[in-house]
């Protein structure tokens, strides 16, 4: 499995952006696909994730009512809207997927700047 990650970018606070994920290989073993996030000095953090088949979706507390995880089947896509952005939110964002029990799968960081 391969992820390609893009959409980040420089927002003001209050601002939105869009980041999308594409999956490419053997996406028939993913069961979920997800953004994590590590800002500078910290620990990676789980954002959000959504069950690959476009069920239920999950969000950390931090971003619940301001973030949406949405996949598009048609592209293989799982795209991450973000808005009413904090400076808080600034981090490098990286797409996961999921293979049950232990195979995760990343993509490389797409950086978001929020400034105040």
């Amino acid at each position: 499995v391969q992820l390609q990650a893009s959409g980040g970018g420089l927002v003001q606070t209050g601002g939105s952006l869009r980041l999308s994920c594409a999956a490419s290989g053997d996406i028939d073993i993913i069961k979920d696909m997800g953004w994590f996030r590590q800002a500078p000095g910290k620990q990676r953090e789980f954002v959000a994730s959504i069950e690959y088949s476009g069920g239920s979706t999950n969000y950390a507390d931090s971003v619940k009512g301001r973030f949406t995880i949405f996949r598009d089947a048609a592209k293989n896509t799982v795209n991450l809207q973000m808005n009413s952005l904090k400076p808080e939110d600034t981090a490098d964002y990286y797409c996961n997927a999921h293979d049950p029990p232990w195979m995760d799968y990343w993509g490389k960081g797409t950086l978001v700047t929020v400034s105040s």
